[in-house]
């Protein structure tokens, strides 16, 4: 996207979101316009690392791993693709982002002082890695490998729902606490030789600033290490995954989006032409700082944070709920602060608000959302979307009381289901029917029913009690550009439908630099005080009214569809015995 240059002066806030495959940043100026995109993707651009969807699998059973130096080498190319496309870089006032969440990096002993005196001459590549890493691989979100670590874990904390309700969610495999554990127990050497521990979204920050940076306190949500009520370190879970020395590893207490980091570091002032904030005169290879620029122009770097947190600060406020359509269906739900905790639940993730102290975030994730869809469209439907439209249309609402269920791989909620299963409640009592009693013309609407009202029939436990009830639901993924799956979504939740642009966790990153320049512009404030300021209209369009009278139907269906799900969750149990 080429740079839209209208003013030249206007301020610039940069977002950069480091996903599984590859790195991309996003423009965006005071009034919240996006002004600019690049990326650089991992398998194509940088092939020499021999990455398959910008990850490498194995050696060990479950491991999956990502090149940080190629992590580094894409700073540099997304940069050259910036400049060439005439981003004027010292327009930048503040720098932010995310990273996919749940991988981390380990800084060797040399990291900080390699940080602090990077040669502008020479690519940041070259001069960190290997040195600056006592592991070079770092382990990802995708990786499996930690299973022992987990149940270690959950036992010292007292089992799963104990451990959920300490941190926001039970061991999961990919959380960061347990890829410590792993390294800690088969590379002991590599462990001790580490002198600190970042996310994925506290290693780019550190990179821009010269230093390591702390941890954000949403993406510490995800490491099973931080206590979701009091958002700071739990000894007893660091002493479990790394011994007591992992206090020091991890640095100081988690940090909330918007604060202040530090300025831009040196590096990026020479090389690229950031903001220092200073007059810079260079004299016989030392650089001479030789007086201030107008108080307010340095380029300020904030933390980065999670792509799903992010992706919350992207098209969302506390108050308002995130669906997303995608390959897996997820739902990320803004809690606003109120008098009674969240609740948290073995099946769900319950993770600390990046910008408004005391809120959180709730996850549900599956895995069988458009995977399930799809064939249900192949099969039921020719392939056609439309003709899937169309039989979902002329279906009842409800489809007469008859629910489905569709877990071509095991699903996450509720947890190891597999298989079709299919009722009938109308009339009661409610009785499992064969897949062939159902009429091929009904599968469209049960299968996009059933998917959404799991997601209904979960929402009031997460809630607490006196929380004010959701306001709107922003939808995206593939299946947000259906109209008839957003008609029904409306219907199924009962609130208006929202679509946002296709920026997503990048634009949140830019959003949480805007944020930091913000406060320390106007001394302060919260982050709904500074949305409030931008244009109406700008940012979301609702594309979806519910009809309550559909609603009462689904509120009525949703006692049956648990009903129905506890027979799925048994008749699974009753099949693995």
């Amino acid at each position: 996207m080429a740079f839209d240059a209208v003013d030249d002066s206007a301020p610039l806030f940069l977002g950069l979101d480091l996903s599984t495959q590859g790195l991309k940043a996003v423009l965006i100026s005071e009034d919240n316009n996006v002004v600019h995109e690049s990326a650089v993707q991992f398998d194509r651009d940088l092939p020499s690392y021999g990455t398959i969807n910008g990850a490498i699998r194995g050696p060990a059973e479950g491991e999956v791993t990502s090149p940080v130096r190629m992590w580094l080498e894409a700073f540099d190319l997304l940069m050259v693709r910036m400049r060439t496309a005439g981003v004027n870089f010292g327009r930048i006032m503040a720098v932010s982002g995310d990273g996919q969440q749940h991988g981390s990096v380990y800084w060797s002993e040399n990291a900080e002082d390699l940080l602090a005196s990077l040669d502008p001459s020479r690519s940041l590549a070259d001069q960190l890695s290997p040195d600056a890493f006592s592991v070079p691989n770092a382990p990802i979100w995708q990786d499996s490998s930690t299973t022992q670590e987990c149940r270690r874990l959950e036992a010292a904390a007292g089992g799963a729902q104990a451990l959920a309700d300490l941190t926001g969610s039970r061991a999961y495999e990919r959380f960061t606490g347990n890829q410590i554990a792993r390294i800690r127990r088969l590379n002991p050497e590599a462990y001790s030789s580490t002198s600190r521990i970042s996310l994925v979204s506290s290693f780019m920050p550190s990179v821009f600033l010269g230093k390591i940076a702390p941890i954000e306190v949403s993406d510490a949500s995800g490491m099973n290490l931080m206590n979701i009520q009091t958002n700071r370190w739990e000894d007893k879970l660091l002493e479990e995954c790394g011994g007591s020395e992992l206090r020091v590893k991890l640095g100081p207490e988690p940090v909330p989006g918007g604060t202040v980091l530090g300025k831009i570091s040196p590096w990026w002032v020479e090389r690229w032409g950031f903001n220092p904030g200073e007059i810079l005169h260079r004299y016989d290879d030392m650089v001479l700082r030789i007086g201030r620029l107008r108080a307010g122009l340095e380029c300020l770097i904030a933390p980065f944070t999670g792509d799903n947190p992010a992706t919350v600060v992207a098209l969302s406020t506390p108050g308002d709920a995130i669906l997303s359509c995608g390959t897996s269906t997820t739902l990320l739900l803004s809690i606003p602060p109120a008098d009674s905790a969240p609740k948290c639940f073995t099946s769900s993730h319950l993770l600390a608000h990046p910008t408004t102290l005391d809120a959180h975030i709730a996850m549900l994730c599956y895995k069988n959302g458009a995977l399930a869809r799809d064939q249900v469209r192949d099969q039921y439907a020719d392939g056609d979307w439309g003709k899937f439209n169309e039989l979902i249309e002329q279906t009842p609402i409800g489809n007469n009381g008859l629910l489905g269920f569709y877990f071509l791989l095991p699903e996450i909620i509720p947890p190891n289901v597999l298989g079709n299963f299919f009722f009938s409640t109308n009339p009661p009592p409610i009785r499992r029917i064969d897949e062939d009693d159902v009429p091929a013309s009904a599968h469209p609407r049960v299968i996009v029913e059933s998917q959404f009202l799991s997601i209904k029939s979960r929402i009031a436990a997460i809630l607490p009690e006196d929380a004010p009830p959701l306001q709107r639901l922003v939808i995206s993924g593939g299946s947000s550009a259906n109209p008839v799956i957003r008609q029904l979504a409306a219907d199924v939740f009962g609130m208006r439908v929202f679509m946002a642009g296709k920026e997503g966790a990048a634009e949140g990153g830019a959003q949480l630099a805007r944020y930091a320049w913000w406060r320390a512009q106007s001394g302060g404030g919260t982050f709904e005080e500074m949305r409030a300021m931008d244009a109406e209209g700008q940012r979301l369009k609702c594309v979806a009214e519910p009809k309550l009278e559909r609603t009462a139907v689904y509120e009525a269906l949703v006692d049956a569809y648990r009903k129905c799900e506890d027979q799925v969750v048994r008749l699974c149990e009753g099949m693995k015995n």
